[in-house]
This record gives C-alpha cells, sequence and structure tokens, in this order.
C-alpha cells in the first residue's frame, strides 16, 4: 500500500529541522522517515520510503521536470516614503560585494563586517543589519538580505520577506522542485498559509484560511509571491564609478526644503547626482570607456538646522514674539523668509557663515580620509542665499606668497585695537585691573579651569583632563578635534572662540597694556551686545558685506556656480553700483551666475562690471538634448519672420516716396547676421570674475512654463537641482576641454 504524496501537509517548523538529506513531515498517515538517496539512473531520481510496519522499502520513480537551484540574494535598504517603508535595491556591485562580506561573516563571528556602498557615502555593518550615512546626519535605515517577494493586490510594488521566513520559502520550494509535488500549504509562523501552485504561481493566504483558498466573496485578498529579484519588476542600479575626478559641496538656501515636493537637501543632491552620472554616461560616453574620466562626487551642506537648532535659541526667542493668528503662514515666514534678515545681522550671519565654512571643511577632510588617492579639484554650488553666503566667503579667503590658503583670525587687529582704546578710557566696565593675574604660559590645568568656568563650560572640564589637554594644546585643537572627544556643537563653538582671543593675547607684546589681558577678554565676552549693528566693509574693488570673521576654506576652489542668486541685489542693497572688472576671487578661478527666466529671487551680474552703454543679454544654456527647446525657436522663427517682413515693406515705402540715395544704396544698413551678433556676444570680456568669460547663464524655459510666467514663478526658483541643463554645464565646467557627445547623434 502506497501513500500518495499529494497528502502531505507540510509544516515550517519542521522543514526547518534538516533542509537537505532528511526532513520530518507531519502526514495524514504516519511516515517515519524519508531518505533521500539522489541517484541518477536514466534521468530519473529514486526515492526510497521506509515503512515502519513492513521495514521493505517501496521504491518510487519520479521524472523531474527542472532540476533544483540555489536562489540568488540581492540585498536591499529600506527608504521612508511619505512616512512609509519603501525597500530598494543596492547596486549590483554593492549587493555582490555585501554578499562576499556576508560569505565570510560565518569565519569571525565576533567582528562586525562593515561595507562601503553607494559611491562610499554609506557604511553597511552586516551583523547590525543597518546602513549609517557618512556624511550627514541620518536616521540608520534597516538592510535585507532578500530571495522571497510578496505583493498585495493595491501595493505598486514588492516587498521583500524576513531573512528567516525566505529560509522557511526556500526549503518548500526546494522540497517542491525536488519531488515535484505542488500544491502544499505550508503555514508559516505568522499564521498564513502559503501554496506553492506551481514555480510561476505561488500564493499567501492569510491566518482564515489555512484549509482552503478564499472564495472571490471574501474580503481578503492573497498576496503574490516571487522568488528571486529576476522575477519582480524592479531597477536595479548598476552602481557608481569607484574613481572620482572632481568634488562638490552644495549649499542650500532659505529655509529647510529646497524644492517644490518640500525634500531636504540631502534628496535634492542625490537628485542632482543622478543626473550627472546619467548625462556622463550619455554625453561623455567615450571618455567614460576609455576610463578617462569616472564620476563627479556632490556633498550637502546644511547651516540651516545649526542656525535654528538649540546651540543660538533664536527659534524660541521669536516664538515669544509671534502673534498666534495665521500659524502656519507665520511659521512658515519664520523658518524662511527670517533667513535674510538673520544673514543682515551681524551676529546671526557668523553663524551662518562659520557653520558653511566648518562643515565644508569637515566634509572635505573627511572625503579625502574616505577617497585617500583623490588628486582632483573642488568646486562650490551655491542655491539662493546659499549663494550669496559663499561668495561673501570667497571674498574674503587669503593666500600665502605660495598661493595656500592663509589660516589667520582676521579679526584680531580689532580685538588689540578694542583692547587698547578701553584701556584708555575711563568705562568702569573695561578698567583694567591692576591686580588681575595672567598665566602668560597658558599650561597649567588651572588657567584652564579658569577660561571654562568663565563661559560656564565647567562640565567639560573632566573630558579635557582624560585627554591630558592643558591650556597650551588646548590652543593647538581643531574644532574636529573636540567633536572625537564628543564636545557638543554649542560648547565646542565657544571654546574655539575663546582660544581665538587667547591666541590675540599671546601675539600681544609683553608691555603694560599686557598684563590685563586676561580679564579684559573676560570682560568683552560677558559685555557683547545681544545684537550688534551692521557694518559693511567696502575694499578698493568696491565688494561689500557685513564686518564678522570670515574663517579660511582648507583649499582653492575651482569654480563657484550659483543657482537662482540674489548676489547682485544684495550688493546692490549694500552700496555698491559697480564691480570692478579686474576684481577675481583671492582663491576661485571662474564663477558662473545660472538662473530661470522666470525666478523672481535671481538677479544678474554682468551688468554691473560692463559699461553702463553695453546691452548684453545673457548666455542661453543649450538643452542636454540638443538645440533649443521646440517652442523658443518657433518663437524666434516668428519674430524674424515678422521682422523681415516689417523691414520689407518700410523698404518698399521708403522707394516709392522717395528717391534712391548712393549712401542706402552702399550698406547703410548693418550688414551683421545675427548670428555674427551672437558671436560677437560669446566673445566679450566680462572682466575677471569668471577669467574675462561670460557669467550671466539663463536656462530655456519648458512650454508648459511659457503659458504664464507668473504662475511657475516659485517652481522656477527651486527647478535647479533637478535641471539635466544645469548639471550638464557644471560637467561642462569640471571636463574643461573633453568632448562633449550631443545626446541625439
Amino acid at each position: 500500500m502506497r501513500v500518495p504524496l499529494m497528502q502531505r501537509n507540510y509544516n515550517a517548523n519542521t522543514l526547518r529541522n534538516d533542509r537537505m538529506m532528511e526532513i520530518h513531515v507531519s502526514l495524514d498517515l504516519y511516515i517515519d522517515k524519508i531518505s533521500l538517496h539522489s541517484t541518477e539512473k536514466h534521468g530519473n531520481i529514486i526515492f526510497a520510503v521506509h515503512w515502519p510496519w513492513c521495514g521493505i522499502p517501496d521504491v518510487l520513480s519520479m521524472n523531474v521536470v527542472e532540476p533544483y537551484e540555489p536562489v540568488q540574494h540581492h540585498w536591499f535598504y529600506n527608504q521612508q516614503v511619505d512616512s512609509k517603508d519603501s525597500w530598494q535595491p543596492f547596486s549590483r556591485e554593492d549587493s555582490r560585494r555585501l554578499e562576499d562580506a556576508y560569505s565570510r561573516v560565518g569565519k569571525c563571528e565576533k567582528d562586525e563586517v562593515v561595507v562601503a556602498t553607494d559611491g562610499r557615502r554609506y557604511d553597511v555593518r552586516l551583523r547590525e543589519r543597518k546602513c549609517y550615512s557618512v556624511y550627514w546626519e541620518q536616521k540608520p535605515a534597516e538592510v535585507k538580505r532578500c530571495a522571497w517577494f510578496h505583493k498585495g493586490s493595491k501595493d505598486m510594488s514588492y516587498t521583500p520577506y524576513s531573512e528567516e521566513l525566505s529560509d522557511i520559502l526556500e526549503d518548500a520550494y526546494m522540497i517542491a522542485v525536488t519531488l515535484d509535488e505542488w500544491k502544499q500549504n505550508l503555514e508559516l509562523p505568522t499564521g498564513e498559509t502559503v501554496i506553492l501552485h506551481n514555480p510561476k504561481l505561488m500564493m499567501q493566504y492569510p491566518s482564515s484560511c489555512k484549509d482552503f483558498p478564499p472564495s472571490p466573496t471574501e474580503r481578503t485578498q492573497p498576496r503574490t509571491l516571487k522568488r528571486g529579484i529576476e522575477n519582480i519588476p524592479v531597477e536595479i542600479p548598476e552602481g557608481e564609478c569607484s574613481i572620482v575626478d572632481h568634488l562638490v559641496f552644495m549649499v542650500h538656501g532659505i529655509g529647510p526644503a529646497c524644492d517644490i515636493r518640500l525634500r531636504g537637501i540631502v534628496q535634492c543632491v542625490n537628485e542632482f547626482r543622478i543626473a550627472s552620472n546619467s548625462l556622463i554616461k550619455s554625453h561623455f560616453r567615450q571618455s567614460e570607456n576609455l576610463c578617462i574620466i569616472g564620476r563627479v562626487e556632490y556633498l550637502p551642506v546644511n547651516w540651516h538646522k545649526v542656525l535654528h537648532g538649540e546651540s543660538t535659541g533664536v527659534d524660541k526667542d521669536i516664538e515669544r514674539i509671534t502673534l498666534p493668528s495665521i500659524s502656519r503662514l507665520r511659521q512658515f515666514s519664520n523658518d524662511t523668509v527670517l533667513d535674510l534678515f538673520f544673514y543682515n545681522s551681524a551676529m546671526y550671519c557668523q553663524t551662518m557663515v562659520d557653520t558653511v565654512a566648518s562643515e565644508i571643511n569637515r566634509l572635505h577632510s573627511l572625503f579625502l580620509q574616505r577617497h585617500p588617492h583623490f588628486t582632483g579639484h573642488v568646486s562650490l554650488v551655491g542655491h539662493s542665499l546659499g549663494s550669496l553666503i559663499l561668495f561673501d566667503l570667497l571674498t574674503n579667503q587669503e593666500t600665502d606668497a605660495d598661493g595656500k590658503p592663509h589660516e589667520v583670525c582676521s579679526n584680531n587687529l580689532f580685538y588689540i585695537f578694542l583692547f587698547i582704546f578701553h584701556h584708555m578710557t575711563s568705562y568702569d566696565p573695561f578698567k583694567l585691573h591692576e591686580d588681575a593675574h595672567v598665566d602668560t604660559g597658558c599650561s597649567s590645568y588651572e588657567s584652564l579651569e579658569e577660561v571654562l568656568k568663565g563661559h560656564g563650560l565647567e562640565e567639560y572640564l573632566s573630558v579635557l583632563h582624560s585627554e591630558q589637554v592643558d591650556m597650551e594644546s588646548l590652543m593647538l585643537c581643531s574644532e574636529k578635534d573636540l567633536k572625537d572627544v564628543g564636545i557638543p556643537l554649542g560648547p565646542r563653538k565657544k571654546i574655539m572662540n575663546c582660544v581665538k582671543k587667547w591666541k590675540v593675547i599671546t601675539e600681544i607684546p609683553y608691555s603694560p597694556l599686557f598684563k590685563g589681558a586676561q580679564w579684559f577678554m573676560a570682560e568683552v565676552e560677558r559685555f557683547t551686545p545681544t545684537t550688534s549693528a551692521v557694518d559693511y566693509q567696502h575694499f578698493d574693488v568696491g565688494i561689500g558685506q557685513v564686518s564678522i570673521d570670515y574663517p579660511q576654506l582648507a583649499f582653492h576652489p575651482q569654480a563657484l556656480f550659483a543657482m537662482g542668486s540674489p548676489i547682485g541685489m544684495f550688493l546692490t542693497v549694500r552700496g555698491l553700483k559697480r564691480i570692478d572688472p579686474n576684481y577675481s576671487f583671492p582663491t576661485c578661478k571662474s564663477f558662473y551666475n545660472i538662473f530661470h527666466p522666470f525666478d523672481p529671487v535671481a538677479y544678474r551680474i554682468e551688468p554691473m562690471i560692463l559699461p553702463q552703454d553695453v546691452d548684453l543679454l545673457p548666455m542661453l544654456i543649450p538643452h542636454h538634448k540638443g538645440r533649443k527647446r521646440m517652442h523658443l525657436e518657433l518663437k524666434e522663427g516668428l519674430t524674424r519672420v515678422s521682422s523681415d517682413l516689417l523691414g520689407s515693406l518700410r523698404m518698399v515705402w521708403q522707394s516709392i516716396s522717395q528717391v534712391p540715395s548712393p549712401a542706402l544704396a552702399e550698406g547703410g544698413i548693418s550688414s551683421m547676421t545675427p548670428t555674427d551678433e551672437q558671436k560677437e556676444r560669446n566673445f566679450t570680456k566680462v572682466g575677471m570674475l569668471n577669467r574675462g568669460r561670460r557669467i550671466d547663464f539663463v536656462l530655456q524655459e519648458t512650454p508648459i512654463e511659457s503659458f504664464n510666467e507668473y504662475l511657475f514663478a516659485i517652481q522656477s526658483h527651486l527647478c535647479y537641482w533637478g535641471s539635466e541643463d544645469t548639471a550638464l554645464l557644471v560637467l561642462r565646467e569640471i571636463y574643461g576641454n573633453i568632448p562633449v557627445r550631443n545626446a541625439l547623434s
């Protein structure tokens, strides 16, 4: 008597006991053991079933439809989209390296294995199954090694099973393929039932449908199962080139949101990076195939979070004076529009500039650590107010005789002058005490303790003592060193500001004025006003800006790209009517002012450099697919036809009403064609901000934007992050003379 194999009812926990050779199952009729002997004989697999009551094996031969092959795993990470989980695949290269590292984990179980992914911008910790961002703050993302996926009738995409359930499903699939038995009921630990009908049709039913599938009239719908990533509709990225040719830092504008979808700076920079990588493959394909070029890395710089953080307390101060009416509009105004006013405040302007410079230097140092063989250049991109911050920052960069960045506190002379001035006055708060003690060595723990207590930072004294830091070594520490020992941002800024003042004191010659220097610096810190009058410095070239201490960058930028920038407006408001044509940034060679024609925040730069009688239109940025947009060509064609028609009618009328004169016949009308005029405009030398080349570049509006420029005004100010035309202009500047392939050719 043989028991039909179709009557078996598999249990997931039983399948987990022995995956390959001996699988204990619960049958309607008791079977003690199934020993699987895989012997190939005339294309058949022989199964010996041992019956406990007779002890005689009954041989059953089955024809195998297809041999079992292990599933290929792929790694996924969880990305939050609109507060919902969205599982995205790693690139093929990243998944392969994760799988290779996973295969080695068993040999060193106690050690954590870290794999860099996504262009080395993220680190995946295999044992923890978490993905951590390297350059910016971001919640760690969950990581899975995936093989099985499920999808409901209303779901847009497939969701991977957990690794434990995937192993259970793979065991059941292996048995079904090996024994050629399908339509088995597999009960999952979650209570749901899976039925493998055939390799192409596998369904998961709710727990209420354990014995039979639900009818179409029931509310609950089954979920579709797929095995292997090749059977689900998902786009797997190919991965990024490991060679980085150029590094670009991108600084955002006002507010926490950067585009019309209210995304942050990280998401917008990611989109710009994707567009850049796509343009390299389409426009620089030959150079990429020959390994002449690699890729460009873009990193976001966020200053809004620090300005509106707890270290400044500005949000709480503004909230106390904000009216309760139209709360959402007022909150939006406080988060965005007020950033413009903060930048015109000497105190908050200092915070914004320091944050941008320190963050750029931090990212640059971290990038070099993760890319030790990087030999390329660095450029800066600023959007809206961010471009103005970078413009002012680059205006105040200093260089040594050899052209290297000059690390100097440009405010030293200010402190020295203030010290001497108040020493000569009788104003009591700044009157120097004759018995004030100054430790000129600045090397004892007592002096360090006094400084920290004077600034309310004594709680961090133990941290510095544990690192054996005294006053002398503290003066040699950088902000990164303080961050590494765990000191938060606010106290870190205060300590660095104190160190800066101590350096000023130590540089003052030993004189009677030096006797009260320590007391004076403490008094300066105490009596610093909470609000400062805005002052502007006007240099010989006419560039005016807020009078603050501008920090120095650790490198010389190759170019500054300003997108939707109000630089021209701010310079005019500061009282600057004209920029000297001979002016250029001390450490940056190139400057591009990119704007959309309908952008209400953008202003031009070239009219401030050129003579007033020169009317030069901005350079039109070509479309990334070649030529102009069709509606612009049609518009120009109609304008040219109407102009030619009116000119012809005018000439006919003149020939009828007047006698022809020799002067007109010899070419009194200019013979320059529009093409010649465009060429002359292109070769016009426009100052030295961009090495004599053009500065203003205008994007082409889309056909739908041309219908109503007011309707798309706000969107046009936020369009640069996803603009392929802007990305191509950046790539053209970066790669210089490398020929660009037309995407249509």
